[in-house]
């Protein structure tokens, strides 16, 4: 299990965000090492909490393996950020902290008080990072900053689902919820970035991302299709529109994804499956070829590729040509990969058997990222932080009797 030593150590982040795009950036953050400490609400904290799934040992429904999934390694505090004395912890806090991250609707952290310039009165050098459906009229203003958003809604309108789906006229979203956790990823950079420079000048910023946006980016593919090509490209199934073969074809139990559309590793797919003459058929001979005649090529490869079980198509190809059996959870789970990769790990969470989230893809050399710890209970660490931020006993005492901290 990593030590709290990651490239962001000495980082610390105020957290106020919740559900998933937000939680997955500061998730980020302190995996890498980052002290993320997590505000939560008095009456019953972050929305995951409650998600689910719950372990059949839970028979209370208290450990949401999806809270735990996006904050682990970090800690929380509860409190009423309604109350004045709620918004002057946050306004004591503050100073300490390094960065300020928050996904609410537009308008919620100034109306409470704690606005981005309010913030940064307080500590100059702060990064207060946010992250909304829409983005921060402070960025650039339009007609939808007002419109709440979820995952579904950016991978409507940044262009996503347009080109996901069997065929024309048939969108379809993306599995995982990409529309959330792709601008959290986004977020976490900006936030890193602007916690260089305010280390080198000592002014911090404001950092903004639109989810909408940012599904426009990771889709990158469609505005040069478009403004290039003079494309409005469409939902192309499992197949790459401009390479051939390059996506998923059928096997005797299963699915497998192949990428072949160099002459050099169409010859090598070819001799694998038994098929050494498909090379020498006009159709098949060139990729120009083969692109030109895509439906026929995915129609004959996918005869061939069905006579073979998923195991022996990896027997034949893994390591050859770029392969990969289609792989579900259960085989995730099972895969000798994902261990020693440290892409299953372990948690011990109150009440459970030891159990698995999904590990920290970012690997480093000399400064280990990783799961270090389960998510925290809600309010488990308030009095931790405060006092460790020098707050007087007294004022803990008083803020806790006006019930604004558990």
């Amino acid at each position: 299990m990593p030590t709290a030593n990651g490239p962001l150590f000495g980082v610390r982040v105020l957290d106020f965000t919740q559900a998933l795009a937000g939680p997955f950036c500061t998730q980020q953050l302190a995996d890498l090492g980052a002290d993320v400490v997590k505000i939560e609400s008095l009456s019953g904290g972050d929305l995951s909490r409650k998600s689910g799934a719950f372990h059949p040992a839970d028979a209370e429904r208290k450990q949401s393996g999806y809270f735990h999934s996006i904050n682990r390694n970090k800690r929380s505090i509860a409190a009423d950020l309604k109350t004045p004395e709620g918004v002057e912890m946050v306004k004591r806090l503050v100073p300490r902290f390094d960065v300020v991250v928050e996904n609410f609707r537009v308008g919620v952290m100034d109306r409470l008080g704690l606005s981005c310039e309010t913030l940064r009165a307080l500590n100059p050098a702060l990064v207060y990072a946010a992250l909304r459906g829409f983005g921060d009229p402070r960025s650039g203003a339009t007609q939808y900053a007002e419109w709440p958003a979820y995952d579904v809604v950016a991978q409507a309108m940044g262009g996503m689902m347009a080109i996901t789906g069997v065929g024309p006229g048939e969108p379809m979203k993306v599995g995982p919820g990409v529309g959330d956790t792709v601008p959290g990823l986004y977020l976490a950079l900006g936030i890193v970035g602007a916690v260089l420079h305010a280390r080198t000048t000592g002014r911090g910023q404001f950092v903004d991302v639109a989810m909408v946006d940012c599904v426009l980016g990771v889709s990158e593919r469609i505005v040069h299709q478009h403004f290039f090509g003079g494309l409005v490209p469409g939902p192309e199934g499992n197949h790459h529109p401009f390479f051939v073969p390059f996506g998923i074809y059928p096997a005797a139990d299963g699915h497998v994804a192949l990428a072949c559309p160099g002459d050099r590793f169409f010859g090598a797919l070819s001799n694998a499956l038994d098929a050494a003459h498909l090379p020498s058929i006009p159709t098949f001979a060139t990729a120009t070829a083969r692109t030109a005649n895509r439906l026929a090529v995915i129609a004959a490869l996918s005869e061939i590729t069905a006579r073979f079980t998923k195991a022996e198509l990896q027997s034949r190809l893994g390591g050859l040509v770029p392969f990969g059996p289609v792989f579900d959870m259960a085989e995730i789970a099972r895969d000798p990969h994902f261990a020693v990769r440290e892409m299953l790990a372990t948690i011990d969470v109150p009440g459970l058997p030891p159990t698995k989230i999904a590990g920290q893809p970012i690997k480093f050399s000399e400064t280990p990222a990783g799961v270090r710890r389960r998510g925290p209970n809600l309010g488990e660490d308030t009095s931790a932080v405060l006092e460790a931020a020098g707050i007087a006993p007294a004022d803990i005492a008083r803020w806790r009797a006006a019930g604004a901290i558990n």
